[in-house]
């Protein structure tokens, strides 16, 4: 499965669309993350917990996302765009991939 944020893959014409697909994740930040980034927040530096957090959310959404297009039987998906959200009281985050769902011929 091609997975790409440009319209067009190269070396390939697209033959057939079939829809916007979407990868949602919703994961929450657990109270030892929130503690060690409210410390890092005081004193600076990076939140290695949060960045492994916000790591492995996009990545199961980009996963998500490649299935949904091979249930439509797409061979890529074109346009990727990927969201971030924090909700509730900033301990849930949100990733969103989206991207159109595509069939491809080499040229």
């Amino acid at each position: 499965m091609i997975v790409t944020t440009t319209p067009e893959v190269e070396g390939y014409t697209v033959t057939g669309y079939y829809g916007i697909v979407f990868g949602e994740v919703i994961t929450g930040i657990n109270f030892l993350r929130d503690f060690g980034a409210g410390i890092r927040n005081f004193v600076g530096g990076r939140s290695a917990g949060y960045e492994e957090e916000l790591m492995q959310a996009r990545t199961e959404a980009l996963q998500e996302l490649e299935q949904r297009a091979q249930g439509m039987g797409a061979h890529a998906v074109v346009g990727v765009d990927v969201d971030y959200e924090v909700l509730g009281q900033g301990n849930m985050l949100m990733v969103t991939a989206s991207g159109t769902a595509v069939t491809l011929a080499a040229k």
